[in-house]
């Protein structure tokens, strides 16, 4: 059984519940990073109970796919909203948001300049890490077409070239390269970052897609390793136009605290592969969106009725909640979304229980007899100024089995976590979520959450037995 000790996670403090008559605006960077569940998934396979600080939920939640229209006409997205019942408290409701971003055909894309960034100092010998690095990288070069080019860096006590941009109209000198690679030293992670982009501009087109896609278990323990100056370093590069994928491996001194704070501010996604199966899913069948990225600063903002809701929480998104002026500040950096993905968001929510709420409601939101109005705001790629639109949420909306299995990935959640605020939330509430809902096409997942959460229950009750 492999250890988790040693490994870094940063705090989190949940959101709490906020006063709509005094605060009736919450705004949040959107997240398609998904890093928390498969890493959580990780640990309780190996028999472990995750940290409570490395439950993320909305990370949890944007891991599955729901059941979404997709975008129409010029539309870069479509907002979706849905209203039911708390499984957790009788006295509450729960309020979906769901963003779907417009899909692409593969032979639409713009050509990929990519670097491969790959950690081959001696924490990657194991089994778990470079050998799975090596087999998920093939699975992403096979994908690419002969339009595209990449390029390898290694990094370890020095950093090296492995391989010059090259063109994937001969892919074999690039798999050679990725199949050679061997662990050890140290690891310098900054010279290999500023390498790495240094070669992304070598190969740079404005009309490309740049990529940096960093694969390491996070173990940055030459060079800069404080993640304010390795923070500060992603950021001046991404204003090159070269974008920033984290890969994390491993267990046992991985680093989900600098890796998630690289991919944030190096627009870009935090993806942890566990298994060859999850490398299937990154880098083939969603290959296109991992690489494409079809809108960046991508903001939410929701206004809520005070004369229908008292109180509001956002579950989850703790590291991307913006204060309400920084919504139409478009210098503010906030997340990216990738081809076909979604995003998706929930509330808990007190409906108002008396008339008074009602004098200090937003005529914006009453005006048009809504719960809520969600704005959306984001940028092009290469846009400065963003874009804007919005979706009411009608008091009459109903739920669907979106909101059912989204509140059971979050009853899992929450328990996890040790929430404060999970009610009578527990592992047999989840379950029974997850079990009432039909086969949306994602039944082997489905399958698969239920599984986990069987293994937390039976985790958790030996345990108590200790």
């Amino acid at each position: 059984m492999e250890s988790t000790d040693g490994e870094t996670y940063g705090q989190v403090i949940e959101n709490r519940f906020k006063s709509v008559a005094s605060d009736p605006l919450s705004t949040f960077g959107v997240d398609v990073d998904t890093a928390s569940y498969t890493n959580i998934r990780r640990m309780l396979n190996y028999g472990q109970v995750p940290p409570p600080e490395a439950v993320r939920v909305e990370e949890m939640i944007n891991y599955f796919s729901y059941d979404y229209p997709a975008p129409t006409g010029a539309d870069s997205f479509s907002i979706t909203t849905e209203r039911g019942a708390c499984p957790w408290n009788q006295d509450h409701e729960l309020v979906l948001v769901g963003l779907r971003g417009k899909e692409m055909e593969i032979d639409k894309t713009p050509p990929r300049n990519l670097v491969f960034l790959v950690d081959v100092s001696g924490s990657m010998s194991r089994p778990q890490k470079l050998p799975l690095v090596k087999a998920s990288l093939v699975r992403l070069v096979k994908g690419l077409t002969e339009r595209d080019t990449v390029a390898v860096v290694t990094y370890a006590g020095d950093t090296g070239v492995a391989l010059e941009p090259t063109s994937c109209r001969n892919k074999r000198p690039i798999l050679d390269c990725i199949e050679g690679l061997g662990a050890g030293g140290s690891t310098n992670g900054a010279g290999g970052i500023r390498a790495a982009y240094d070669l992304a501009r070598k190969s740079f087109y404005r009309e490309n897609i740049n990529r940096v896609i960093l694969v390491t278990d996070g173990d940055f323990n030459v060079g800069i390793s404080d993640p304010a100056q390795l923070q500060a370093l992603i950021e001046k590069e991404r204003e090159s136009g070269v974008f920033l994928t984290v890969v994390g491996v491993g267990s046992g001194n991985l680093d989900d605290e600098t890796m998630s704070t690289l991919a944030k501010h190096g627009n870009g996604q935090y993806i942890y592969l566990d298994s060859v199966a999850e490398a299937r899913r990154a880098f083939e069948d969603k290959l296109i969106g991992t690489l494409v990225t079809i809108a960046k600063d991508v903001k939410l903002q929701i206004e809520f009725n005070p004369a229908v809701v008292e109180e509001y929480r956002l579950i989850g998104y703790e590291r991307r909640v913006m204060r309400p002026e920084d919504f139409r500040d478009d210098a503010k950096d906030s997340g990216e979304i990738g081809a076909g993905h979604a995003v998706t968001a929930l509330y808990e929510i007190v409906p108002t229980r008396s008339g008074a709420a009602a004098q200090n409601a937003s005529a914006g939101v009453k005006g048009k007899g809504g719960i809520l109005e969600v704005r959306l705001r984001y940028k092009a790629p290469w846009a400065v100024k963003a874009k804007e639109s919005s979706h009411v949420l009608l008091e009459d909306a109903a739920s669907t089995d979106n909101l059912v299995f989204a509140s059971s990935i979050a009853s899992f959640g929450m328990v996890l976590s040790g929430s404060k605020f999970k009610g009578s939330a527990d592992f047999d509430m989840a379950m029974r979520l997850g079990e009432s809902l039909e086969d949306s096409g994602q039944a082997e997942l489905r399958a698969e959450f239920l599984q986990l959460i069987a293994t937390a229950k039976n985790l958790a009750e030996l345990r108590g037995r200790e």
